[in-house]
């Protein structure tokens, strides 16, 4: 288990053979959103066996354009790598958020429910930790 954060967001990542679940906790604005990007940028680069990816947001504090732009950026290297994006116990607000820019439908599988992970947290012999790093946006897309 590896655990990165800022002033802002905290990431605690938890990897298994072919999931990770990110587990976020704080602000998910222009400030920290590129540390998620990073992580999860990097996962996608390092691990070719990789299948799904969950993000963990019961804890998230707050979410802005630019965390709604990084999820967003997130789905599309995900689909792009054939990996499925999961957003994890989301909390009523960034529900509401998704709602209201109608991304809910785009980056979920429940259009409209509380997502609930499937996925079993690992023990913590299958943690393994993964390096990040707060980087700048992308600007390639």
């Amino acid at each position: 288990m590896t655990s990165l954060h800022t002033s802002q967001l905290h990431l605690t990542c938890v990897d298994t053979k072919e999931t990770v679940r990110i587990e976020l906790r704080g602000d998910l604005d222009h400030d920290s959103a590129d540390l998620l990007l990073d992580a999860v940028s990097r996962l996608l680069t390092e691990r070719t066996d990789l299948r799904d990816v969950h993000l963990h947001c019961a804890e998230l504090s707050a979410v802005d354009s630019t965390g709604l732009s990084v999820l967003l950026m997130i789905k599309r290297r995900t689909g792009a790598a054939g990996v499925r994006l999961h957003l994890d116990d989301r909390p009523t607000k960034l529900d509401r958020l998704l709602q209201v820019t109608g991304t809910l439908e785009h980056l979920t599988d429940t259009g409209g429910k509380s997502g609930s992970s499937t996925a079993e947290r690992p023990s913590a012999a299958s943690e393994k930790s993964i390096p990040a790093r707060s980087g700048s946006p992308d600007t390639g897309v």
